[in-house]
């Protein structure tokens, strides 16, 4: 995919994706081992995924590793990542186990009646718009990048 194996990028963002897991899988086992959203809400899977397309933004220039068509691939593979903890949560609600991850005050107030549809969202326009705002972010600080940092000497 634009010249990198899936390998290539998921070796370079492997930081982020081990982070963006723990942090997921961290929010729903709080939320069903009872603690108040309150405090569970710090876990936020979407709080790391923007640090990581900051730091892709300049790190793909920076290391070598790519340009704009790069970071998109980087933000697909990230925001699927999230958005299918995401539906996990959803279907273990589904199944019986309330958390975090259908809380009306965390789903947004246009989430359906149905979680299925709810899951289904998140695989598909929630996937889709945050892969987009994340390459968008991370273009941006790639502009950045190369007009501050020197490109690394090929090896």
């Amino acid at each position: 995919m634009f010249g990198k194996s899936v390998a290539e990028y998921l070796g370079f963002q492997k930081l982020f994706l081990a982070l963006i897991a723990v942090v997921g899988l961290a929010r729903l086992g709080l939320s069903l081992a009872g603690l108040p959203n309150s405090r569970v809400m710090w876990f936020s899977m979407t709080g790391v995924a923007l640090a990581g397309v900051v730091y892709y933004g300049a790190a793909v220039h920076t290391r070598g590793f790519g340009s704009y068509k790069q970071l998109l691939a980087l933000a697909f593979f990230q925001m699927t990542l999230m958005h299918l903890i995401a539906v996990l949560g959803i279907v273990v609600s589904i199944a019986g186990f309330a958390n975090i991850y259908t809380a009306p005050e965390f789903s947004g107030p246009s989430v359906p009646t149905s979680q299925w549809t709810h899951a289904l969202a998140h695989l598909t326009i929630g996937i889709m718009a945050t892969t987009v705002l994340g390459w968008a972010i991370a273009a941006v600080v790639l502009l950045v990048t190369k007009r501050l940092a020197p490109r690394p000497a090929a090896a």
